[in-house]
């Protein structure tokens, strides 16, 4: 157990409710990256002490249950499945966590369908969701969700509005106290998850620092790119139609991203053309993205691929196994509650 001392007897403190719940030592989640968030990564996480989740993201059913059962070769330690709500076979794949006994489930990309929750939660698992506003989590928390993840738009990939120093402010004094949450976007150091915990979190959620582990299977190209950055590449997509109601992913500024712009206006004149319905558009700009990123990630194409990024990644400074990436934000943040006495 790294952090040792009285900051570190704090943190495991503060911490207790996130580790209950996840079952594992250090309440610090893998944030679910598609391409990324693999069996490799996923198990690295889960067997140096945090809550590796593998992201599901456009997967069919066979491909997750591959998925799940490899990473289960790879560690007995628990981990979590993301599923994204607006997957078309969304209930499959209820069924491929149900099957493998996966003990979490994480929700992400807006209200679940109806019946969702209760078939996640009767299989046994805990559900984890997203709460981007206040509204929202009270919501979720009357749905019966287990525990939230409130992420702020310094993340990487699909991102909200409003920043996770806001909606930390926001969210949990109103939440905190009934349900555990879990705070993302922006985190890069082990000072900054002192600070969310004491505000009332019991854990964390880290994407893009797990990115250049040495176990993480992207592309030497995407790590170099990561590894050169600053807080101020990793930007947010422009969105070019207002008809076209595009979630802003935050990545690495690139070709890919004027591509994205063109492929906007490409499907809205489609759209004005009658050759598309609104439904069909928004999935054409989903498939591209995923497409895009596949290429950055697996290809190593980061110049016209999607280079997914958080604002964190000015703090990616070398690429190391998970363990010592979980180790040094562990040390920080005891040090940091050391220091304050």
């Amino acid at each position: 157990m790294h952090g040792g001392g009285q900051g570190g007897a704090r943190l495991r403190d503060l911490m207790h409710r996130g580790t209950e719940f996840l079952g594992c030592e250090y309440a610090i989640l893998g944030g679910a990256m598609s391409w990324i968030s693999e069996r490799d990564l996923v198990s690295a996480i889960s067997n140096a002490g945090g809550f590796g989740v593998i992201a599901c993201g456009a997967m069919t059913p066979d491909l997750l249950d591959t998925e799940i059962a490899e990473t289960k070769k790879r560690t007995t330690r628990p981990f979590g499945v993301n599923l994204i709500t607006m997957h078309p076979m969304i209930s499959e794949l209820i069924d491929v966590c149900a099957k493998h006994q996966v003990t979490h489930v994480v929700l992400a990309g807006g209200l679940p369908p109806s019946g969702a929750i209760d078939r996640i939660k009767g299989n046994g698992a805990k559900l984890i969701a997203f709460a981007p506003a206040l509204a929202l989590a009270k919501k979720l928390i009357r749905s019966g969700a287990d525990a939230l993840v409130i992420e702020g738009m310094e993340a990487g990939g699909h991102i909200g509005p409003v920043s996770t120093s806001v909606l930390a402010q926001e969210i949990l004094p109103e939440v905190a106290k009934d349900i555990p949450v879990f705070v993302a976007g922006g985190i890069g150091r082990g000072e900054a998850i002192a600070a969310y915990l004491e505000m009332g979190a019991v854990g964390v959620q880290l994407g893009t620092r797990f990115v250049c582990a040495t176990e993480c299977i992207a592309h030497a190209n995407f790590k170099k790119a990561f590894l050169r950055a600053s807080a101020r590449d990793a930007i947010p997509s422009v969105q070019i139609d207002p008809r076209l109601p595009v979630i802003p992913v935050r990545a690495l500024k690139n070709q890919g991203m004027t591509n994205f712009a063109a492929k906007q206006v490409e499907v809205a004149g489609r759209l004005d053309a009658g050759e598309i319905e609104m439904g069909e558009a928004q999935l054409q700009i989903e498939h591209y993205w995923a497409g895009a990123l596949k290429r950055a990630v697996i290809d190593g194409d980061v110049e016209s691929g999607s280079v997914m990024a958080g604002q964190s990644v000015g703090m990616v400074k070398r690429e190391e196994p998970v363990a010592e990436i979980i180790a040094e934000l562990v040390d920080e943040a005891a040090a940091a509650l050391e220091s304050r006495g």
